[in-house]
């Protein structure tokens, strides 16, 4: 009974934020700051500021709660999950310092998985092997293994001098 009457109360602040509340918005961002930062965690160490990723994350949530129909048995936080992670993910393949084309990504992906797999058994794998198990080109698996390198200003060097970046 008490689920009942908690998610009863949450249903009203969600069609109070709908209508433009928004102290009722901040409350269910608020009530919902731990699904939203579980979600960003998944993002961390991939070259993107934290409290971005948390913004974006947030901009989700938001989404989520406008399209909410309250009718339905469903809770805001399992309808929420796929908008706060399709906007990271728009984030994350769009706000990179170089652009990157999907099947790039794609590779540079199954080379991560392959790696692993080797990984597991104690092997590496080197650049022909990837080619040949992957069926693609060396200079294929270079560029997609080069993708992932992040990428750094020449104002970021070290030991870099005024004269070096000048």
């Amino acid at each position: 009974m008490l689920e009942t009457s908690l998610y009863e109360n949450q249903k009203s602040d969600i069609e109070e934020a709908q209508r433009g509340n928004q102290e009722a918005m901040e409350k269910l961002i608020q009530v919902n700051n731990g699904l939203i930062w579980s979600l960003v965690k998944r993002y961390k160490d991939r070259g993107f500021e934290i409290e971005d990723l948390y913004q974006i994350a947030v901009m989700g949530f938001i989404k989520s709660i406008k399209k909410f129909d309250t009718s339905f048995e469903v809770k805001l936080s399992t309808y929420a999950v796929p908008y706060i992670l399709g906007e990271i993910r728009r984030y994350t393949q769009t706000e990179g310092p170089v652009k990157i084309s999907r099947s790039i990504k794609e590779l540079a992906y199954k080379i991560a998985e392959l790696q692993k797999e080797y990984g597991k058994q104690g092997k590496e794998i080197g650049i022909e092997e990837m080619a040949v198990e992957l069926n693609t080109s060396k200079e294929d698996i270079v560029m997609a293994l080069e993708s992932k390198v992040p990428v750094n200003s020449i104002y970021e060097a070290d030991n870099a001098t005024e004269d070096d970046i000048c």
